[in-house]
Order: structure tokens, then sequence, then C-alpha cells
């Protein structure tokens, strides 16, 4: 085996999220062999760094002379052997698990005994990954968020062999680049992709029982200090990739009801209407600029004398109203909406219990918990922290209340909130997460 060189970070797939990663490490002062398949692959992956470069370039926020010593250190290639001298390896290659592992092996084989394995997975087992070599130890995620030269966080997750030193080493990596890293174990979504399943699928929820029309749910979710709505996001992000997450989670978790997938989003995919990028998804797009909800998902009025059956007790959503003020939410507008505490406080109680579940299991550190979703989804506060705002009792009485009105696994409460108020650890004014 080839000699590690210690500097040299190679990085494999040159689509959005290779290249970003490449340009990110590059800025941070390390060599980088950026790798794929094909010469055309890599020009236009090193195109894309060009522009991102040149457009900081023209904005002022760096020189011509830091641009060139950036593209400097950057080299292409097309044969994986350009690999092997590599320190760290980060991999984003497409979601494809038989596709990964394969690459591992390879690199395995490769690369120097001390080469760091890393993927950029955002939702496939690095457990599975690790034991598709001989060095399970040296195989660390490293979940940057796109775009990569842009977004802040790290996922840096160990599977169930990374030996301590390797996660310790990625977190180094990471802050090195200038990123803010979160550690969490090797389960389905790590942190982001799992604690975000609620905010999609409370909004489908409601759009499906007709409750209230797309662009009135997005409206009252930014009320609350979101910065798009669920339906916005996940046109932005693409319905297709938004539900192959949302399905990888659901079948990681044999089925778990909390993650299950939406049939409206399905029938989506399905009639190629995936989002911004297709010119239609929930809105219609004009480029860029979205012109209107799809009226295909139009609210049906029908059923409109059926809303108060779904409603919360009118004393439950006046206080969940109140403290959502007081958490941030507008109280001006919240006092006008009829239903904009019922909108927000199930998305948002939802996010707390599935981040309460994560907490209590392990998956990662209350504190990690918040700053990767703040950092990697923009929520306003992180849900631990809106949680204690809330007061865990008042959280714990909504999802109780849906529990009972739906009879439906989705809305089970964590235990971790129950144990927490028993010990007396409630939120608002007292200790709660």
């Amino acid at each position: 085996m080839p000699a590690t060189d210690a500097g040299l970070i190679g990085v494999i797939g040159a689509g959005t999220m290779g290249a970003g990663i490449a340009q990110v490490a590059a800025q941070s002062g390390r060599p980088v062999v950026l790798y794929d398949i094909k010469p055309e692959f890599v020009e236009r992956g090193l195109g894309t760094i060009t522009r991102g470069l040149q457009g900081r370039v023209d904005k002022g926020r760096m020189t011509t002379e830091e641009m060139a010593a950036i593209l400097e250190r950057i080299r292409t290639a097309t044969d994986r052997d350009a690999l092997a001298p590599a320190a760290v390896v980060i991999e984003a290659a497409p979601e494809s698990l038989a596709l990964k592992q394969e690459l591992f092996d390879a690199l395995d084989r490769m690369c120097g005994p001390d080469t760091i394995l890393a993927s950029n997975t955002s939702s496939l087992s690095i457990t599975a990954l690790g034991a598709a070599t001989a060095r399970p130890e040296r195989v660390a995620g490293m979940h940057f968020f796109n775009p990569a030269p842009v977004m802040a966080l790290v996922e840096v997750v160990a599977g169930q062999r990374t030996d301590p030193a390797v996660t310790a080493a990625i977190v180094d990596l990471a802050r090195a680049m200038g990123k803010t890293p979160v550690q969490a174990r090797d389960t389905p979504g790590f942190i982001v992709n799992r604690v975000a399943r609620p905010f999609y699928a409370e909004a489908l929820r409601m759009l499906g029982e007709n409750i209230l029309p797309v662009d009135a749910i997005d409206r009252l979710v930014k009320l609350a200090g979101f910065r798009m709505g669920p339906f916005e996001l996940m046109d932005l992000i693409g319905i297709d990739i938004n539900f192959a997450v949302t399905e990888s989670v659901y079948a990681a978790f044999f089925g778990e009801p909390r993650y299950r997938p939406h049939p409206i989003q399905r029938r989506l995919v399905e009639s190629g209407m995936i989002g911004r990028k297709a010119g239609r998804g929930f809105y219609i797009y004009d480029g860029n600029k979205a012109t209107g909800p799809n009226p295909l998902l139009a609210v049906d009025p029908t059923y409109a004398t059926a809303l108060p059956l779904a409603r919360l007790p009118d004393s439950l959503e006046r206080e969940l109203a109140s403290w959502l003020n007081a958490a941030g939410a507008d109280e001006a507008i919240l006092g006008r909406e009829p239903l904009g505490a019922y909108v927000i406080g199930r998305i948002v109680c939802g996010i707390i219990n599935e981040a309460a579940f994560a907490l209590g299991e392990g998956v990662a550190s209350a504190a990690d918990i918040d700053t990767a979703m703040t950092l990697g989804v923009n929520y306003p506060l992180g849900p631990l922290a809106w949680g204690d705002k809330l007061g865990l009792p008042l959280v714990v009485q909504v999802l109780d209340y849906f529990y009972n009105y739906y009879h439906e696994e989705r809305y089970r409460v964590a235990p971790l909130l129950r144990q927490l108020i028993a010990a007396g650890r409630r939120g608002r004014s007292e200790p709660g997460f």
C-alpha cells in the first residue's frame, strides 16, 4: 500500500456536493484530488467550483490571487489510483448502498492503512459501509449540507465499529474547514433528516385532511420564524429527493409510523411534478419564481364542516398560542388566524417529540441536536430549546390530544418527555431538556 500524504483530501464524485466539498477543503488550505468516472464530469465539477469562487471575487469577499491559489490546490482525476495517497477520502457518490460499498471496498484495497474513509451519505448506514472493508474502525460519516461552501453544519457519524480517534479526527477536519461539526450515532437519518420528518409529514397530513391549502400552511409556518414553509422547502429540495429520504428512514426503522410517507408525495413524483426544478410541484414556477399553488392540490371545501372535529380544544389552543407567542411566533397574526396555533403547534410539537426520541435513544447530545437543526435546516430555535420554552407538559398535552383523536402511533409521546416531567424537569422557567 502507498504511503499516506498527511495533507491530501480525496473527494469521490464531482457533482454539486462533491464539488462543494472539494472547494471547502481547498479553501482551508488542503490539497485536493477530485475524482469522477468521466472527464466531462470532473470538468463540470471544476467549472462549478470556479464559478462559485468567481462569485466571491465579484462580491469582494476574495481576491483573484486567493481564487487562483485555491484552484491550484485542486487537481482532477478519472483514475481511482489518484486517491491512494489521500489522508482522508470523502465519498460523495449517488445514494446507492451497493455503489458506495463497491467504492469503499476498492478504497480499502488501494489506500494506505492510515487513510480515513468518510461518506457524505445523508441517510445510509455507516456501519454497512464499514462492513465492506477490512478497516471498519477507520470508516465514518462526514455529512455536509447543500450548498457545502455556504452551509456551516457537518454531521460526523460514528459507525458501530468506528474508532473514537477517527471520529475525533473528522471533527477536527470539519473545524479546520471552517464548519461546525455535530456528532451522531449511526441511526437512520442521523440527526437532521430524522428530526425534520414531522416538519414535512404533518404539513402533508393537514393538506391530505383538507384542513388548509398549501400556501396557507406555508404562510402560518413562516409566522413562527421558519424561513420557508414545508411545501416551499420540499419544492426547493426536490419532492423526489425528500420522498426518497422519507422512504429510506421509514424502511430503516422497519415501518415506524412516525416516518410513514404520504401518498400526495408519491403521486407528485409519479407525475413528474417534483418541485422547482420541474417547473411545478406544490407550487407552479416561472423560472425560480413561484406564481401560485398547484391547482391540482386545491383543498376540497366539501368537508369544511368537519374541520372543528380536528381542532384542539379551545382552552388548549389558547394556551398553545400564548406560549408560541412567548417563544417568538408573530402574536398579532396568531391572534387573527383561527388555525394559527393549531398548524404551528402540530408541526412544532411533532419536531420536539422527534428530537426527544433521538435524545432519549442517545443519537446525539441535546446541544448537538439543537445546533444541527438551527444550522442544518435554519429552524428558528433548536427543537429541545423550543420544548423548554413551550413547557414539556404542554407539548405532551398536544401530542396526547392528537394520539387520542387519531389513534395513531405517529403521535406517541417520546418516553423521555414523560420521564423528565415525572422528575420535575418541566421547562419554561424550570429545567427541562
